[in-house]
């Protein structure tokens, strides 16, 4: 009897052994995946990040023209929502514009 609790004893550690060595390659394999899924992530945000980059460097500029707006607003309220339609509007047309360039480069 006594043997047989040690050959199950030594089963089981072997098993679990295994096991452990299982679930460490499957942690390792996740960080792996971690760390692409990352580097793409990055990848892909390249482009919003600059453009982020690029408001910020002209953050002045921008606190200035949202004040001239406000500013302008208070006088005659109705005018903010005709100048918010029209920036809209000429924003559409030049992301278009910059496509139809981009597509005859």
């Amino acid at each position: 009897m006594n043997r047989r609790a040690t050959d199950r004893d030594r089963r089981a550690g072997q098993s679990r052994t295994q096991r452990k060595a299982e679930l460490i390659a499957a942690i390792e394999q996740q960080r792996i995946d971690i760390l692409v899924a990352a580097e793409r992530w990055q990848h892909a945000s390249a482009s919003l990040d600059a453009g982020w980059q690029q408001l910020r460097r002209y953050r002045g500029l921008i606190y200035l023209g949202g004040g001239a707006l406000l500013l302008g607003s208070l006088r005659r309220p109705g005018s903010l929502l005709h100048i918010a339609k029209q920036a809209a509007a000429g924003g559409l047309l030049l992301n278009r514009a910059r496509r139809i360039l981009q597509q005859l480069r």
